[in-house]
């Protein structure tokens, strides 16, 4: 009976081993290209902006295969790809506030699939920078 147990953690842990080694990535081009296989020949299902960040899945030559934060999945060219922390809202009307917390005033309203480079912590709040400039305080559970 444990061998069972022993090989169906096995398979499960396979099973769910591209999750787990999913590499988060941060777009750095102003506008990107996601396409629906690993090559320009593929067309654009749809694009995205600066700092979107998505979860690296596999690689094929040039191109990552990658899921976003919708759980949608696609490839996009390695090169716009870069390794730091970024974030992207989860819900509309999300206020971005002027430090880390709810005591601090509001310096701006987001919505959802807005996304932001990340540029530092503090307890359950992320230092936020928009693409344009605009910086500020949110709160963990508005982003993934």
């Amino acid at each position: 009976m444990r061998h069972y147990f022993f090989i169906a953690a096995i398979l499960l842990m396979m099973v769910c081993a591209g999750d787990a080694l999913a590499r988060r990535m941060t777009v750095e081009v102003p506008i990107a290209n996601i396409r629906s296989g690993p090559g320009k020949q593929y067309g654009v299902l749809w694009k995205v902006e600066k700092y979107h960040p998505v979860d690296v899945i596999r690689t094929s030559g040039k191109w990552y295969y990658f899921r976003d934060f919708e759980g949608d999945t696609g490839w996009v060219f390695k090169n716009i790809l870069r390794k730091f922390p970024s974030v992207i809202v989860l819900k509309d009307k999300c206020n971005v506030r002027s430090g880390p917390g709810t005591t601090f005033g509001k310096v701006f309203t987001v919505d959802k699939g807005v996304p932001f480079r990340e540029l530092g912590r503090k307890k359950e709040w992320i230092h936020i920078q928009h693409t344009d400039g605009d910086k500020g305080w949110i709160h963990r559970g508005l982003v993934w």
